[in-house]
């Protein structure tokens, strides 16, 4: 059950990336908070990315 919980959180931190990038890309027109969104963005994809992983190579459990 924790696991399923914890894909959860994958799968929103990769979703809001995707938003805060394409904020951050084509709406926000500050130089300083473009790079804070596009910096939170990449920390949280690669932050979903490694829990996707944990996941998937755990394996399955009883």
């Amino acid at each position: 059950m924790m696991k399923m919980w914890i894909s959860f959180a994958s799968m929103g931190f990769m979703f809001f990336a995707i938003l805060t990038i394409y904020f951050s890309r084509y709406k926000i027109k500050q130089k300083f908070l473009r790079f804070i969104t596009a910096f939170m963005a990449y920390i949280l994809m690669i932050a979903g990315g490694l829990m996707m992983i944990y996941i998937v190579l755990s394996g399955p459990t009883n």
